[in-house]
């Protein structure tokens, strides 16, 4: 009797994880068949991106700082600290800011793609757009999808600036280093490949949240608490997939890319 419960719950998350891949594949196919509103990619994009950017441009920041004056009084220690430039660029600039910015983003916009999805699919409108002859995939998901993919690069670079500008600031009023050594350290080890890559992460995690969000929404069954439920479940499935897209990236870039 205790083990039924559990099962159904099973196997209801399986039935959730196998519809996200399916979603996944439509989403493919619609977008190579140019079927797209505009309007509605603009209205996406602008709730990805300057709504998003107040708490990206905080973390961000504080982020930076943080990083910098944790390795700044490790590398003290042993007279480095010259070169905590260096070691920000390689963990702050290449990881933690692409991370920080797409898990964000999913606490704000995925959640938000299930909610509204997840209460017009309680409240009928799904099926009212049928009626409508309208491919909900077209006018609901795909926008979304594209908008994500557009604006997570966009605001992983303003996380990048801002990040290095709370590092530059940390380092000279804490251990007195001058900004034009923290940069120089920085560009010394943060190649082109390395940026690529970021954009790249950029493109996959916008995917990720978009996807995620939009899959557990159109998959909501119920009422009210369902739809939070899905908002909630949303927000960690993409946390979880973001960071095994992150370990494989990193495993992928073992070998850094020469130009």
């Amino acid at each position: 009797m205790i083990g039924e419960p559990k099962r159904a719950i099973e196997q209801a998350w399986s039935i959730r994880y196998f519809s996200t891949l399916l979603l996944f594949g439509q989403i493919w196919l619609h977008f190579l068949q140019g079927k797209t509103y505009y309007r509605k990619i603009i209205q996406h994009m602008v709730t990805a991106g300057p709504v998003s950017l107040p708490p990206v441009l905080l973390v961000g920041g504080f982020a930076g700082m943080i990083f910098t004056i944790q390795t700044a009084r490790e590398l003290g220690r042993f007279g480095a600290v010259e070169t905590v430039g260096g070691a920000f660029a390689v963990a702050f600039c290449r990881e933690l800011a692409p991370i920080l910015t797409a898990s964000i983003i999913a606490g704000q916009v995925g959640s938000a793609f299930a909610a509204e999805l997840g209460a017009m699919q309680v409240t009928e409108q799904i099926d009212a757009l049928y009626m409508l002859k309208t491919d909900p995939i077209d006018y609901l998901v795909l926008p979304r999808v594209i908008a994500c993919c557009l604006m997570m690069p966009v605001m992983m670079i303003f996380a990048l600036v801002i990040g290095i500008t709370g590092g530059i600031f940390a380092a000279s009023e804490f251990y007195q280093v001058a900004p034009e050594i923290f940069l120089n350290s920085v560009r010394n080890f943060l190649t082109i490949s390395d940026m690529l890559m970021i954009l790249v992460k950029g493109l996959i995690f916008g995917l990720i949240v978009a996807v995620n969000g939009c899959s557990w929404g159109l998959t909501t069954k119920g009422g009210a608490k369902e739809v939070g439920e899905s908002a909630t479940t949303a927000v960690v499935t993409t946390w979880v997939t973001i960071f095994i897209a992150d370990f494989v990236l990193s495993v992928l870039g073992i070998q850094p890319l020469t130009f």
